[in-house]
């Protein structure tokens, strides 16, 4: 026999309770006029992951109950499909909600699974907000029995053992599993071992969308009982995934589905970016953004993202010169302007820049000029980008990279301010690997090669003083990313560092900037989380802090 499973890859707002219960049930009516019989849903689908503190509101939590009622009643007029909804349920007996997975049919909701293992590390904080399950759940379709697991319960071997033991013969998982760099395939590998340790086939059913600083890809996938894979759903984008389980009269399974090849790490890096940048603007209410072009690196790379996110009609650029401002820049910012077609404005600073260095004269009589200067050019950008913010209502996408943010190479109320810090966990190697990745590819179909050649190939400078590069304060890049990702995203110690071969003046400096920053990092904007530690949830460090290893 042959049942027919559909997993909807949704993208979900957090709070947009009855926005999210529409789309879910748009989703089954399409999945039920399909002839699917199982619908999967999303990790807690009804209210958005993470809600975060919004689960600790009774108001919330009764809202949430609702939206679920509403989602159950709608079955009654879908004979034939059984649909597995994610939810916050409420505990009276441990006072925390659980992390909820209902079987919904006909009408009614027949079972409820709540999530055993919580993940208390990284970017999450289940055991802030729920209480954990302890049992298995099963639910018959059309003869064969169907096991639930929620994420986590998936990434350790005892739940899915449990529900094998309890009578399943097919594991369905539903997942709000953030994405980093390299945990599509993780994922995959991950399960692969639950397949084999159980013999029963898997299907895997996630999010997609960009909350805050997380980033869901998709990529929902099935596997077989020997860990194959027999499908695979297309990343960062919404989609109803069908899967056929064949079973076999000796009680065998397989799956038969499409499989989208795994893109490369480039590629979904550049989605990642697309869709957090699209889902930030968007579902925050703002009407386009604002971008500082300086004709560097970090601001290209920026803008051809906001491009590809948004369109060319939502996005504005100005450039604002200093005295120390290459031509070559003028012409490089205005040059990618007019390729993608966005409007380009020019504001020079540099009337601001001397008033506030006359208005400072009498107090820093005596003293030369040194980054008080170069922090006031940036902060005069600052200020005007801001005000144009606040009279348009377009957000101000902030260009740092993760390895100037690392070694505090920006500046508090210049570079830092805005509202959303497109590539704050982009190390700069892989700003450039981006830059030749998308010149090379037009996924959104907004114009290939972006970004002109120079902007790729001249030395970085923030062009605050004559003849500036950022590798007059900062070690080689390609040396710089190297120590942040060993000390900063790997905790390995400063000596284990050195004894990799890098000189310990430069691991000194580099760790000891990481050390000192992080009062500016406190202030930064969010960002979207692309590594297996970012500068945000995931790096909880004091900034009064004497230790240093």
């Amino acid at each position: 026999m042959t049942l027919s499973f559909c997993s909807a890859q949704l993208n979900l707002a957090v709070g947009d309770l009855s926005g999210n219960a529409q789309k879910i049930m748009l989703a089954a009516r399409q999945a039920h006029a399909a002839g699917a019989q199982v619908l999967l849903t999303p990790e807690l689908a009804i209210c958005g992951y993470a809600a975060e503190d919004l689960f600790l509101r009774p108001a919330f939590q009764a809202a949430c109950d609702e939206a679920v009622r509403a989602v159950a009643q709608m079955t009654a007029d879908l004979p034939g499909l059984v649909l597995v909804l994610g939810h916050p349920q409420a505990n009276a007996g441990a006072g925390l909600p659980h992390n909820a997975a209902s079987v919904l049919r006909n009408g009614q909701m027949e079972q409820t699974y709540a999530k055993q293992m919580l993940p208390n590390d990284s970017v999450f904080d289940e055991q802030r907000y729920f209480a954990p399950g302890a049992s298995p759940c099963v639910f018959e379709v059309q003869g064969v029995q169907v096991g639930l697991l929620l994420c986590e319960d998936a990434w350790w071997p005892q739940p899915a053992r449990a529900t094998a033991a309890a009578g399943a013969q097919v594991l369905a998982v539903l997942n709000a599993s953030p994405f980093h760099a390299g945990k599509p395939a993780q994922r995959e590998q991950v399960l692969r071992q639950r397949a084999q340790e159980t013999g029963l086939p898997v299907l895997y059913a996630h999010m997609v969308g960009g909350q805050d600083e997380l980033v869901f890809d998709g990529h929902s996938f099935a596997l077989n009982a020997d860990g194959a894979v027999a499908g695979r759903a297309v990343g960062f984008q919404e989609t109803l995934f069908y899967t056929q389980l064949q079973l076999s009269p000796n009680g065998g399974a397989h799956w038969q589905a499409d499989r989208v090849p795994h893109a490369s790490t480039e590629a979904d890096l550049w989605h990642a970016l697309v869709l957090a940048v699209r889902d930030y603007v968007r579902k925050n209410g703002f009407p386009g953004v604002l971008i500082g072009l300086s004709g560097g690196m970090d601001s290209a790379l920026v803008l051809a993202i906001a491009v590809d996110a948004l369109g060319a009609d939502k996005v504005r650029t100005v450039m604002m010169p200093s005295p120390y401002t290459a031509d070559i820049s003028w012409i490089d910012a205005r040059d990618m302007a007019a390729r993608l077609g966005v409007r380009y404005d020019e504001i020079a600073i540099a009337p601001q820049f001397d008033s506030f260095r006359q208005a400072l004269a009498g107090a820093f009589a005596g003293r030369v000029e040194d980054t008080t200067e170069e922090n006031i050019q940036a902060r005069i950008r600052g200020t005007l980008l801001m005000a144009m913010s606040n009279k348009f209502g377009s957000i101000v996408l902030t260009t740092g990279n993760k390895s100037e943010m690392a070694t505090g190479y920006c500046t508090l109320y210049g570079d830092m301010a805005g509202g959303f810090a497109v590539i704050k966990d982009v190390l700069k190697t892989t700003v450039y690997a981006l830059a030749r990745w998308r010149n090379a590819h037009d996924p959104y179909g907004t114009g290939l090669n972006p970004i002109p050649e120079r902007i790729i190939t001249r030395p970085p400078s923030a062009e605050l003083r004559p003849d500036q590069t950022d590798q007059d304060s900062l070690p080689a890049y390609e040396v710089l990313d190297a120590i942040v990702q060993r000390y900063m995203e790997n905790n390995e110690p400063i000596a284990t560092i050195v004894q990799a071969g890098f000189a310990a003046a430069d691991v000194e400096r580099v760790t000891r900037l990481i050390q000192i920053n992080e009062y500016k990092r406190r202030q930064a904007p969010p960002g979207p989380r692309l590594s297996r530690r970012s500068f945000g949830k995931d790096w909880r460090y004091p900034i009064t802090n004497r230790f240093r290893a």
